[in-house]
C-alpha cells in the first residue's frame, strides 16, 4: 500500500514537472516564432522599397545599369529565400535560415554599391524621392537589426532550455527541436561606407 502511494505521488510529481517544462518550452518556441514574424515583416518592407529606389536611381545612373539590375536580382533572390519555408517552425530549419541570411547579405552588398554610387552623384543624392527612400530603408534596417538580435537571443534561450534536465529526456519525443539563429544580415549603408573607404583602383 505504501509502495503504491509512493509510486502514485512520484508519477503525479513527474506529470506536473512535464506540464511545467512543456509550458515553458511552448512559450520559448512562441517567442522564437514571434520574433521571426517581425523579421519577415521588416524584410518584406525592405523588399517593397527597393523597386522605387532603383527606378529613382535609374534616371541618374544611366551608365550603371548593371549595378541596378544586380540590385533587383538580389532582391528577387532574397524574396525567394524568405518564401522558401513560410510559417511556424521555419526558425527550426538550419538550411533555410542559412539560405535566408546569405541571400539578404548579398542584397545588402548590392544595395551598398548603389548607395555608394549615389554618394558620388550630387544630383541623385539631393533627389527628394531618393532621400525619402534611403531614410525609410535605413529605418527598416535599424529595426531589422534589433529584431534579428531579439530572434537570436530567443533561439539561444530555447536551445538552452532543450538541453537542460529534464527537458532533454522527452522534448524531442513531443515535437520540440533546436532552433537555428539567423546571424547578421548586413546593412546596405555599412557596405556603402566600407566601399567609400576602399583605396582607389579596387
Amino acid at each position: 500500500m505504501d509502495t503504491s502511494i509512493a509510486m502514485a505521488v512520484a508519477l503525479g510529481a513527474f506529470f506536473v514537472l512535464v506540464v511545467v517544462v512543456y509550458s515553458r518550452l511552448v512559450a520559448l518556441r512562441n517567442r522564437v516564432e514571434s520574433n521571426l514574424a517581425q523579421i519577415d515583416a521588416q524584410l518584406k518592407r525592405r523588399h517593397d522599397l527597393i523597386p522605387s529606389l532603383v527606378e529613382t536611381a535609374r534616371g541618374y545612373l544611366a551608365n550603371e545599369r548593371g549595378t541596378l539590375d544586380e540590385v533587383m536580382a538580389a532582391r528577387d533572390s532574397a524574396r525567394v529565400a524568405g518564401q522558401a519555408a513560410p510559417g511556424a517552425g521555419r526558425g527550426l530549419d538550419p538550411e533555410t535560415m542559412t539560405s535566408l541570411a546569405r541571400a539578404e547579405g548579398a542584397l545588402s552588398s548590392t544595395l551598398g554599391r548603389l548607395f555608394a554610387l549615389a554618394e558620388a552623384h550630387p544630383d541623385l543624392r539631393a533627389d527628394r524621392n531618393m532621400m525619402r527612400l534611403s531614410e525609410e530603408i535605413a529605418a527598416t534596417e535599424n529595426a531589422l537589426s534589433l529584431s534579428r538580435q531579439a530572434f537570436d537571443d530567443a533561439v539561444t534561450q530555447l536551445n538552452t532550455a532543450l538541453e537542460a534536465f529534464p527537458a532533454l529526456l522527452f522534448a524531442g519525443m513531443i515535437g520540440f527541436r533546436r532552433a537555428s539563429p539567423l546571424g547578421p544580415l548586413g546593412s546596405a549603408f555599412d557596405r556603402a561606407f566600407d566601399r567609400r573607404q576602399e583605396p582607389p583602383g579596387r
